[in-house]
């Protein structure tokens, strides 16, 4: 059988891979990022010194800086991007295990270094899998594949950051990263079994990012898509780095704030990605991006609930979920915007381009955002935030049509008073 993906539709075992590899970009790192933070807090660090450990997210941010590498170069004999994949699924495998020798507080620095290779481990991953989601994946089944990837991500998060924090207090430090690799080689396994769709010579001769982000965001006539990039992650950046300090500083156990935060609301968040990536699919991505930036309103203002001192399990819980519930649609629906400017010949590094600007701008905010509370408190912290989040609606607002491009669905920011029919 002809091993080329049908332009039409992905097949089935695509689905299921790209799950897994979503799952497991986010796996270890999402645990890190609660666990570190919370273990620290508990140790007595000061809120500006937890926050250092937000920057392992940096990793993100930078990597459309070798993200043309992964475009360029390949294994023919493996696959273009599976051969990537399997390398960093072998790193990621290796620096948990490593990591879990290392005592997090005493040996903050070797565990805070090896958590930097995790993450560029993840980072490099996520380049491939993106890429090869681009060349895989119609213009009608991308708000599909995004809301995957954000449901994966929560996955992801809910497994490590929640069931394996949820474990912590019965297996140690140690244990909890042997559970982490052992979940990565699952996926590693999968792509052992997977076979990349032949396809044509990717980047040739090399790809300048530069150029390719003022092609797809600094240009004047893209100004709208660059401030909705830049400006779409603040409110739930600057809400999600306030739970997890909020929380021990209300006495919360590190297996309760695993369980409330990364496990409830995660199952919250995943069926709200994936509705919203169906609802792209058929209603189109003007209609979700407006709903979802109302959305992101109430999920940051029902945060105000333990502030207020409502810090029991029912309201806690409550919050979290609607939380989760109301920023998730967002993640989709721009992941899905993004994916559409990516050109068939370097799908990878414009993929990456504009989600590194989104999340640098989202770890400065969780970074900045933890740090300010420690000076001004969370409530202040949490009124931009909301401010924010109501910022949104008239930049979406802005959104007013779509038209096919040689290169799949595209989309245009213009005024209202140059407005083209739909």
């Amino acid at each position: 059988m002809n091993e080329r993906h049908s332009p039409d539709r992905m097949k089935r075992s695509h689905w299921w891979l790209l799950g897994g590899l979503y799952v497991t970009q986010y796996f270890g790192t999402g645990f890190f990022l609660v666990a570190l933070v919370a273990i620290l807090r508990q140790s007595g660090a000061a809120l500006e010194n937890v926050s250092v450990v937000y920057l392992l997210g940096l990793v993100w941010a930078l990597k459309l800086l070798w993200a043309p590498w992964v475009d360029r170069y390949g294994s023919r004999q493996f696959g273009h991007f599976r051969g990537w994949l399997l390398v960093m699924q072998m790193a990621m495998i290796g620096a948990l295990l490593a990591i879990g020798r290392f005592d997090p507080v005493r040996e903050f620095s070797s565990v805070y270094a090896l958590c930097l290779l995790l993450s560029f481990a993840s980072a490099t991953q996520a380049i491939a899998v993106d890429g090869l989601v681009c060349r895989l994946a119609p213009p009608e089944e991308r708000g599909v594949a995004n809301g995957l990837h954000a449901a994966g991500g929560l996955l992801g998060n809910l497994l490590g950051a929640g069931g394996v924090l949820v474990a912590y207090p019965h297996v140690g430090w140690a244990g909890c990263t042997w559970i982490l690799a052992a979940g990565t080689l699952v996926t590693f396994i999968q792509l052992l079994f997977f076979k990349e769709p032949a396809t044509q010579h990717l980047a040739a001769p090399a790809v300048n990012v530069l150029r390719r982000l003022w092609v797809l965001v600094l240009q004047p006539a893209r100004r709208g898509w660059l401030a909705m990039i830049l400006f779409y992650p603040l409110a739930v950046s600057l809400g999600y780095a306030l739970i997890t300090p909020i929380l021990v500083d209300s006495g919360w156990s590190l297996d309760r704030i695993g369980f409330v935060v990364n496990v409830v609301g995660s199952l919250c968040g995943i069926p709200a990605a994936m509705l919203a990536g169906h609802l792209i699919r058929r209603v189109g991505r003007r209609p979700v991006m407006i709903g979802a930036a109302l959305l992101q309103i109430p999920g940051v203002v029902v945060l105000a609930v333990p502030l207020l001192g409502a810090t029991s399990t029912g309201h806690v819980a409550m919050a979290v979920g609607m939380f989760f519930l109301c920023y998730n649609p967002a993640v989709t629906v721009i992941s899905t915007l993004m994916m559409d400017y990516a050109e068939k010949a370097s799908p990878a590094t414009d993929f990456s381009s504009q989600y590194s600007l989104y999340m640098l701008f989202s770890i400065l905010a969780v970074t900045l955002g933890t740090a300010i509370a420690g000076q001004v408190g969370y409530q202040a912290v949490l009124g931009a935030a909301a401010f924010c989040a109501l910022g949104m609606v008239p930049l979406s607002l802005l959104y007013r049509h779509e038209h096919q491009t040689s290169h799949g669905n595209d989309f245009v920011l213009v005024q209202p008073s140059t407005q083209a029919s739909e």
